[in-house]
């Protein structure tokens, strides 16, 4: 049986309400959630404490399932201070379910939050609890809610410097921290690697490249005649750049770091959220992928060379070895076609995939990505 039959049969024969208790149970829906479950994992650790109440916020559907759920503790709870919101992520729909699960992405946000977040000092959420079950794909995150203490960036926030070298700031502390690390894809840093990612993707989605190729046609107006003339060239082109990383040297990477997964604390740092398509790979993905996805055309145009030469700075100051600024813009105009087809895959979704992001951001973001590309003639960098 394939991936996603497999996935559709088991979820077809749960009970999608089956309560849950223990925090060692991963709930298959909201409707799971018990004041036993949630003391079990709001609780620990505080002698006495129990969740005597809560309720949901509204519903927020995208590549998760995502709300607000409103806490009320007795009076031990109370006193110690817990929480009275946090905000969940969880796949309780058949498409987020086969999405999170056959992608990985499922495993690698839970494997983030309990094994990689303790370990770098970066900008980032913070979990009371990351469930995954391999058996089922079920999985639910209760993560802290930054909700009045950060502002999550859009296609329409105004990037400036300051911003901008924080997202390169941030990914470096990533970047560094993992760089040629022989931990890389054992247990303690359980991902594969991102061309692995993306071939299991090609193959439990079998309509990527013609639902990429068909967002390309719809999204002409975005881009330079010259480059939709080339159009036959980018999907060969979107394989090749994959395929390098294999040839590269690798560190942990975030993969998927355009700016509604960024956000700005209140002190002024830039902060990174949404961990579902962590990898191992090169750097160059998330480099490229966020300073062309955050910067309008011309500005990305007037900062790029000195963010990549901030980056590199930083990257060197936390322990990486020098690199090259030619060689490391060869790497980076290649990967601009798979962050490329992030976008396009989210104009026109593969029909097995749910709507992921609205329309407008989208366009925007492909706007972006396509001036690149033609600017730097990535077609030509292989």
């Amino acid at each position: 049986m394939d991936p996603v039959a497999r996935i559709a049969d088991i979820f077809s024969h749960e009970t999608h309400n089956a309560k849950v208790t223990r925090a060692s149970e991963v709930p298959t829906s909201y409707d799971s959630l018990t004041t036993e479950w949630l003391t079990d994992v709001m609780c620990r650790g505080v002698s006495g404490a129990k969740v005597e109440g809560f309720r949901f916020g509204e519903r927020d559907d995208g590549s998760s399932n995502r709300r607000r759920i409103f806490l009320t503790y007795n009076d031990a709870g109370t006193k110690a201070g817990l929480p009275a919101t946090v905000f969940c992520k969880c796949a309780e729909t058949l498409q987020t379910r086969t999405v999170l699960g056959i992608s990985g992405a499922a495993a690698g946000e839970a494997n983030f939050f309990n094994k990689i977040r303790g370990r770098v000092a970066m900008e980032a959420p913070t979990a009371y609890y990351a469930g995954y079950d391999p058996n089922n794909h079920a999985t639910i995150l209760v993560l802290r809610d930054l909700a009045g203490e950060v502002k999550y960036c859009d296609s329409d926030t105004p990037f400036d410097w300051a911003m901008a070298s924080g997202q390169m700031s941030n990914l470096a502390r990533l970047h560094a921290t993992f760089f040629k690390s022989p931990e890389l894809g054992t247990a303690s840093i359980p991902y594969r690697t991102w061309t692995q990612w993306w071939r299991d993707m090609m193959k439990a989605s079998p309509n990527f490249a013609a639902s990429c190729d068909q967002a390309f046609g719809q999204s002409e107006d975005l881009m330079a005649p010259r480059l939709f003339k080339r159009r036959a060239e980018v999907w060969p082109a979107t394989t090749k750049s994959v395929d390098r990383h294999l040839e590269l040297p690798q560190t942990l990477i975030h993969c998927d770091v355009h700016p509604r997964n960024w956000y700005r604390t209140n002190d002024g740092k830039m902060g990174l959220g949404d961990w579902q398509c962590m990898g191992v790979g090169h750097w160059a993905r998330d480099v490229v992928y966020a300073m062309t996805t955050a910067l309008t055309v011309e500005n990305r145009r007037k900062w790029e060379k000195d963010l990549v030469r901030f980056y590199l700075d930083k990257m060197r100051e936390l322990g990486a070895p020098q690199m090259s600024e030619e060689e490391t813009w060869t790497n980076l105009r290649q990967q601009l076609f798979t962050a490329l087809a992030f976008w396009t895959i989210t104009l026109v979704p593969a029909p097995e995939m749910p709507d992921m992001q609205p329309v407008g951001p989208t366009r925007e973001f492909l706007r972006r990505l396509y001036a690149a590309i033609d600017d730097h003639d990535a077609l030509d960098s292989f």
